[in-house]
């Protein structure tokens, strides 16, 4: 028997192997195969009882990982298309979908969460009215916008309790592992054991093992991350899309795929039904919707008794340190009613700038092009985008002046301040730092949720689809983070953080209230926040975009070359554009194809390589994709550069 393997490289081929006599393989399992000088890990995609022709000799496989297959002819289909679609190899593809884990013996962990018995909900009119136009099936995109507290959630749950009564599967699709967490512990409750859970936090054995169990067919539900939108249920009914605008449903490596496209994918080829939802749509979803092109399901209100929280701006340029004297009042009164808070601040460490007050130096990554990051907790100042980290310095490293500080603060001062101010209150702070341990993201939330937690400070952790009924204050300590990112995507998701964050106030009560404090409250995407008008800030953005031909309004594509070599990088990228104006004048199909660049990236340079990149833009997605591939499969780099390509971008840093 012959075998057809790929493997995670950039190839664009099979290999064809010998399979000892003694070996099962079939197509779908993994594989341990030589690739020049070394084995890896491959996938087999086709075999054979001829051997090829030709009068080369064929190595043999060294073993198989899995006893019976993890992927079928939809799985290798959907790679496949993803291969051309995000212009990588068909085995990059593959690796993509498919959870890392050891072989099939490995031992693993289950969690069967609280299998209790669900409350009785009853549902509201415009609940119902939305369940009713799902259920008949009559388009196959919807959108739920509700704001914050509408009760989207329990309307996807009736979605899967219908679907999976009719006999299909569902995946449900969240943002963050936190979700994962929430959504999980309520689905046990209303869908027994036939639930699995796919995110990040588990070990790459225990997701395989939940793979092998949805391929199995054991599994009605699937709820996880990005990469459970690949969940390989063998009848697909629907896929859910919490929280749809949010950037983590995006790949940030190769393959670059977003997890929204896979979904439109899926339901295409299986005839199910996609179901996405937020209070803040992305503007892609939000121009399908006024297109027609997406039905719109409103839930204008809040289900729970709650009403949408009272908002005030507080202008920092007058007010001094994180928290200001209205916060710090609000506060006060929050915690003296025996109500919780949470405070919002989209910045890890304890200060992000250090300064030189006598020469104006301003302390700067080694290898990257942005400053380092002070954590006092550590004592060390840190770049976040490659990890460098050196002790802070008691002089100025150039002129060597004592007259040095710290500028801005993030959730380790605030939390430091918090505790100063409130020494009796009961702290809790989730970022990245403190969510290392798999098991601490889920006892924070748990302890807030029993109320074991008085103020909870964190990042964006903390600002989506958490539903804590005590919570009666938010406090945004500094809402422009987002707005000094220069990329065109930044004032939209300024608008949204605000308004996401703020839903976590008042949510079963009339009491809520959301400080929100800024250097820049004329902004519109605070200001129309603020004003909860939704309809009016994604009209002014729209014609900002349509008038800019940016998305919704064309598709982008991106090209990076990078390398450590300053002038090879910028070499390498003009040898690409070359290559587009060449492939352009060569195929008439291609000339709607816009080539900007090329330019140095925002950031220039990270973990010491040189970025330099080329934005393509089309009206339609074929000749982009097309031009994206060719380049891929034809352009020669130096050594020691690389290229990105990144299809549908979310950002251009």
């Amino acid at each position: 028997m012959y075998a057809d393997v790929v493997f995670s490289l950039p190839l664009d081929k099979a290999f064809t192997y010998e399979v000892p006599e003694d070996l099962a393989c079939e197509i779908g399992c993994r594989v341990i195969a030589p690739v020049g000088s070394r084995n890896r890990t491959g996938y087999i995609i086709a075999v054979s009882g001829e051997p090829p022709k030709g009068t080369f000799s064929l190595k043999q496989i060294v073993r198989s990982l899995d006893v019976h297959p993890l992927f079928g002819s939809s799985e290798i289909a959907l790679a496949r298309w993803m291969s051309r679609f995000y212009a990588c190899s068909l085995g990059e593809a593959l690796a993509a979908m498919l959870p890392s884990g050891r072989r099939d013996q490995d031992a693993l962990i289950s969690d069967e969460g609280d299998l209790s018995e669900p409350d009785n909900i009853i549902l509201s009119v415009s609940q119902k009215e939305a369940l009713e136009v799902i259920s008949g099936r009559k388009a196959s995109m919807y959108y739920l916008f509700g704001v914050t507290g509408s009760g989207k959630t329990e309307v996807f749950f009736r979605c899967a309790e219908e679907t999976i009564a009719a006999g299909g599967s569902v995946i449900y699709l969240v943002p963050e592992i936190s979700l994962s967490h929430q959504i999980a512990d309520a689905a046990a409750k209303r869908f027994s054991g036939a639930t699995a859970v796919i995110h990040s936090a588990l070990t790459p054995s225990q997701r395989l093992r939940e793979w092998k169990r949805i391929a199995s067919g054991e599994v009605d539900l699937v709820i996880g991350a990005r990469s459970a939108v690949f969940a390989p249920v063998p009848k697909l009914g629907m896929i859910i899309m919490d929280e749809e605008h949010e950037q983590s449903y995006k790949s940030g490596s190769h393959p670059r795929y977003h997890a929204r496209q896979i979904a439109l994918k899926r339901v295409m080829d299986s005839g199910s039904v996609l179901v996405m939802g937020s209070a803040t749509p992305s503007l892609e979803a939000w121009h399908l919707m006024n297109q027609g092109r997406m039905m719109r399901l409103n839930l204008p209100e809040r289900v729970s008794g709650g009403t949408m929280p009272e908002m005030e701006v507080v202008d920092l340029t007058v007010h001094e340190g994180p928290l200001s004297d209205r916060l710090f009042q609000e506060m006060e009164h929050t915690l003296a009613r025996g109500k919780q808070v949470i405070l919002f601040l989209n910045r890890r460490g304890f200060s992000y700038f250090f300064h030189c007050r006598s020469c104006g130096y301003e302390m700067q990554c080694s290898s990257c092009s942005v400053s380092l990051t002070y954590h006092r907790s550590k004592g060390t100042m840190q770049c976040h985008y490659c990890g460098y980290r050196q002790k802070p310095p008691a002089s100025c490293p150039t002129c060597g002046s004592l007259d040095v500080g710290y500028s801005g603060f993030g959730t380790e001062m605030v939390e430091s301040e918090v505790k100063r101010c409130f020494p009796s209150a009961r702290v809790a702070r989730l970022d990245t730092d403190t969510a290392r341990k798999r098991s601490h993201l889920k006892e924070t939330l748990d302890d807030v949720r029993t109320g074991k937690v008085d103020i909870l400070l964190g990042t964006q952790m903390v600002a989506k689809g958490l539903n804590f009924p005590n919570v009666e204050l938010v406090g945004i300590v500094l809402a422009d983070s987002t707005l000094r990112i220069p990329d065109f995507r930044s004032l939209e998701r300024t608008f949204s953080l605000i308004t996401q964050v703020s839903g976590r106030a008042g949510r079963f009560s009339s009491a809520g209230k959301v400080i929100i404090q800024t250097y820049r409250p004329d902004n519109p995407a605070i200001s129309c926040a603020v004003a909860r008008d939704l309809e009016g800030f994604y009209s002014q953005e729209l014609e900002i975009r349509r008038e800019l031909k940016f998305p919704p309004f064309s598709r982008m594509g991106r090209l990076v070359v990078r390398g450590k070599d300053q002038a090879r990088a910028s070499s390498g990228v003009e040898t690409a554009r070359q290559l587009i104006v060449q492939c352009i004048a060569r195929n008439a199909s291609l000339a709607a194809v816009e080539l900007l660049g090329p330019s140095s990236c925002p950031v220039e340079r990270i973990a010491g390589n040189w970025r330099y990149q080329i934005i393509l833009r089309s009206q339609e997605i074929k000749p982009l994709v097309l031009l994206l591939s060719y380049v891929k499969q034809r352009i020669s780099l130096h050594s020691g550069l690389y290229l990105e390509v990144d299809v549908d971008p979310l950002s251009l840093m």
